[in-house]
């Protein structure tokens, strides 16, 4: 089997997840991880599924694609492995005034203390800008860094918090 990285992306209508979904299942393709968004009335999807030669794939999503509103890509990856998580998991929030930025400076400071960004979105409402991601930080570093967060963002006039992330229980 191979394991498949699928894109879809287009303007936003209902019945996409469906559509892709069937047109996996019939390949016999297995959807592992996923995705799903809408983005400023487009949709985007990427995920990661097991099943047939990336071609096959491919020309089985075409048609979905026909009417140019739809754009699909499939990639053959390497599967890794299950790795665990390489740190604590916390959410860092960031809202505040729209500015450019904001993304870039608050993921260098998680980057430099060592975190790794596992989740990441923003949303723009009218002038407020909202930024949620989920990170895995090294042990015990959250204390620093959250200060570390908190005079980056006074500098860029927007406010942050930094908290534990729940568990996922399943």
């Amino acid at each position: 089997m191979n394991e498949l990285a699928i894109t879809v992306i287009g303007r936003d209508r209902p019945g996409i997840v469906a559509d892709v979904a069937e047109v996996l299942a019939r390949l016999g393709a297995n959807l592992t991880d996923s995705t799903m968004t809408r983005l400023r009335g487009h949709f985007a999807m990427t995920l990661i599924c097991v099943g047939p030669a990336a071609a096959e794939v491919e020309a089985a999503l075409a048609p979905l694609a026909a009417d140019n509103q739809l754009v699909a890509t499939v990639r053959a990856v390497t599967h890794d492995g299950e790795t665990a998580a390489a740190g604590e998991p916390y959410v860092m929030a960031v809202h505040g005034a729209d500015r450019m930025g904001i993304v870039a400076t608050m993921t260098r400071v998680l980057t430099d203390a060592g975190g790794n960004v596992t989740d990441l979105s923003t949303r723009l409402v009218g002038s407020l800008y909202v930024v949620v991601a989920e990170v895995d930080l090294p042990p015990g570093t959250a204390a620093s860094l959250a200060d570390r967060l908190a005079g980056t963002a006074a500098e860029l006039g927007v406010e942050v918090t930094l908290r534990p992330a729940e568990p996922d229980v399943l």
